[in-house]
């Protein structure tokens, strides 16, 4: 079975503290670029043309800050990423690809930008709401059964996100200041490396076991928009074959 592993992941997946595990992050290093970046964004590429549905989603509530999302990481990967070469209206990537910036198709355009996957929650009544997302690597879920639905709804049938771990994730999300962005992690072990692994609410998920031989971590990041006050939450996917 192959897959696409880093060499290595930039913090300590033994030590994950209490749920919700949030600390502040410098802003300045909200995007990553690892040694894996060549091959992930190949096989985001193919997913966003053979699965496109499947992928990318955005409401008609999500497009003005899906909008603003392509212009902030345009913005901070001028600021903040000398691999990256943006110049009218392409963007060279680390690996030298050139990409078309195409302000009509944000979330699309982003997924083939960078390797984190990226998700739009907008406040929207008493909860923050998927209302747009490029989703290339989920672990057990799927886009199209998240897409629209409030924290509470995103998180079933995730175990351990109770009534209390919920209350204090909407705090989290409500508490978020612009340019000063939180994050957190998670590890898992996997018997299958792949990074596109949807499944149906109804499916059973995977066991995490320590003698499962592919160790899959996320490195989830929440930052506020400035004009819409939508927040992002991103997601980078790291896998290492420990068995």
């Amino acid at each position: 079975m192959t897959g696409i592993f880093q060499s290595t992941i930039p913090y300590d997946v033994q030590a994950q503290p209490r749920l919700p595990g949030i600390a502040p992050l410098d802003p300045a290093q909200w995007l990553l670029v690892d040694d894996a970046f060549e091959a992930q964004m190949a096989e985001r590429a193919r997913l966003l043309d053979a699965r496109r549905d499947a992928v990318v989603a955005v409401t008609p509530e999500g497009r003005a800050a899906a909008a603003e999302l392509f212009d902030v990481v345009l913005a901070w990967l001028h600021a903040h990423a000398p691999g990256y070469g943006v110049a009218g209206d392409t963007v060279r990537r680390p690996d030298g690809l050139r990409v078309p910036l195409d302000r009509d198709d944000p979330m699309g355009t982003l997924g083939h930008l960078v390797q984190e996957d990226l998700c739009v929650m907008d406040k929207q009544g008493d909860e923050h709401v998927l209302t747009a997302a490029t989703v290339c690597f989920p672990a057990s879920w799927r886009l199209a059964d998240k897409i629209g639905k409030p924290l509470t709804g995103i998180h079933v049938p995730v175990p351990d996100y109770d009534d209390a771990l919920a209350r204090r994730v909407q705090r989290l999300f409500d508490g978020v200041q612009v340019g000063r962005p939180l994050w957190r992690f998670n590890a898992l072990r996997y018997e299958d490396p792949a990074l596109f692994q949807p499944c149906k609410p109804q499916a059973p998920h995977p066991v995490d076991r320590a003698d499962l031989p592919y160790l899959r971590s996320e490195r989830q990041c929440v930052l506020r928009l400035p004009e819409t006050q939508a927040c992002v939450f991103s997601i980078h996917t790291f896998v290492q074959h420990v068995g």
